[in-house]
């Protein structure tokens, strides 16, 4: 028998109004709508796996048979009292689960909650990972760049960062540029309520899945999401399973509110290292950030390896790069929305979103459409304004991309097939490597990889490099 640490409170009658499931791929999360504070007590047992939950002087106050336990870990609940007027609630389980619990005190939307989260070992958060190929070359492309910015850090060369790893040219490998699709909200945080009744969670889930099938459609493209059901997933999170898959960009899709009624149209997002670019952008961070009060959870980026200097230039370099590409493909994808509907802010705004704060990926939140308008809210719920407002925001980032392509993707291969005859040019052989191409047009390795903002130190047989003026 495991036992959990125990919430203690003062011991009060309490009425348990409601159990809900939210079944995640990897885990999980059971919530207890609570009347009031309680103590509680958490713990499993083996031979069969149970989690047994212990509410002090509580009761039912809800028919458990209605609870939905989903495509869960959960295969049947029942309830009992013990010492008198304590509640107890058995889970069945069908798998080995490792247990976590939190109560979160009253928001906006909610009571006393008790969060039991039920992770399952070994389990991916999510159904389709990232190919493990496509993987290493973007580790390889994503090393080999920190290794120069921390030597621009440092004060180093970064010429000596790029010797260091100078090897012969690698057959191309076309991969597919990876795009991380984030549905807002989930579970227990609805996001945004519409007039009607309409659930922000359910709508961008809708679209985020659209965007996704419209960007697998296309060749040299593979998008995944980062719920594809309804559950949360904390805002650190979400920039951390992008950058676990690899992600070249990352889209989190919402439908904006505000108190008034009038407002309409769609809007585009970036990350701001300072000031907002309006109070409204600066409004929406603050109400996007909430998120994980209601959904009980916080993560951190780990840079605790550096020292806190270097840390601040490494993340100063790196996300001043990152926020340029973030505005880039912005523009793009306002330009696709606005072709769809109408724009709310004719410019890509900046403000301090967590969701948008993984500084090595280009990232965006895109604002669909006021839910809090009456008829926008209608639009979002049509499933063919969905399509083109997912078609828009899939074709403003392929737009970028074809623009600016990775050197190992199948994009910047095509691009190559049609390039090499130019003066200045030169298409890369078997055998090349970055430092004898640099010697053999008497220029720098540096200045052949600013001049192909080449994302690593890796040439690839085929490549075309545009060769700078010595």
């Amino acid at each position: 028998m495991m036992l959990a640490m125990s919430h203690v409170a003062p011991a009060q009658a309490a009425d348990v109004d409601n159990i809900r499931l939210w079944a995640a791929p990897d885990h999980v999360r059971v919530v207890f709508d609570l009347s009031d504070e309680v103590e509680s007590s958490v713990f499993q047992l083996d031979d069969p796996r149970r989690l047994v939950v212990d509410l002090k002087d509580a009761q039912l106050a809800f028919d458990s048979d209605d609870v939905d336990l989903g495509d869960s870990a959960i295969d049947t609940l029942r309830t009992g009292t013990r010492s008198g007027d304590d509640l107890r609630v058995v889970f069945d389980l069908n798998r080995e689960v490792k247990s976590h619990h939190f109560l979160l005190p009253p928001t906006d939307q909610y009571g006393y909650r008790l969060v039991v989260d039920l992770d399952y070992p070994g389990e991916g958060a999510l159904d389709e990972p990232v190919d493990p190929i496509a993987a290493m070359i973007r580790d390889q492309e994503m090393d080999a760049e920190r290794e120069l910015m921390q030597a621009k850090a440092e004060g180093r060369s970064p010429s000596a960062a790029l010797a260091k790893n100078d090897s012969q040219a690698k057959p191309h490998p076309k991969r597919d540029i990876i795009v991380a699709v984030d549905p807002g909200h989930g579970g227990e945080d609805p996001g945004a309520i519409g007039p009607g009744g309409t659930y922000e969670k359910d709508v961008v889930l809708a679209i985020a899945r659209k965007v996704k099938t419209h960007i697998n459609a296309t060749p040299g493209f593979k998008a995944f999401l980062t719920r594809d059901s309804d559950y949360y997933v904390g805002l650190r999170k979400r920039t951390l399973l992008a950058r676990e898959q690899k992600a070249d960009f990352f889209v989190s899709v919402h439908a904006d509110a505000v108190k008034s009624r009038g407002p309409t149209g769609s809007s585009v997002y970036a990350l701001s290292k300072n000031g907002a670019t309006s109070e409204s952008a600066r409004w929406l961070a603050e109400t996007e950030n909430r998120s994980d009060l209601i959904g009980g959870v916080d993560g951190n980026l780990d840079l605790s390896d550096k020292d806190e200097v270097l840390r601040g230039v490494l993340l100063d370099l790196t996300m001043t790069a990152t926020m340029n590409d973030s505005l880039s493909v912005g523009g793009q994808v306002l330009d696709k929305l606005g072709r769809v509907n109408r724009l709310h802010r004719s410019q890509v705004e900046q403000a301090g979103f967590v969701v948008l704060k993984s500084p090595d990926i280009p990232s965006l939140l895109v604002e669909t459409g006021f839910i809090s308008n009456p008829s926008e809210e209608k639009k979002l719920l049509s499933a063919t304004f969905q399509e083109k407002v997912a078609d828009a925001i899939g074709d403003g980032i392929i737009a970028h991309f074809r623009r600016h392509p990775p050197p190992s993707s199948l994009l910047a291969w095509q691009r190559d097939q049609k390039r090499g005859g130019e003066p200045g040019e030169y298409r890369v052989q078997e055998g090349d490597t970055l430092s004898q191409v640099a010697a053999r047009h008497d220029v720098t390795m540096l200045d052949i990889k600013q001049a192909n903002d080449l994302s690593g130190d890796i040439l690839r047989v085929g490549q075309v490099l545009q060769i700078p003026h010595s």
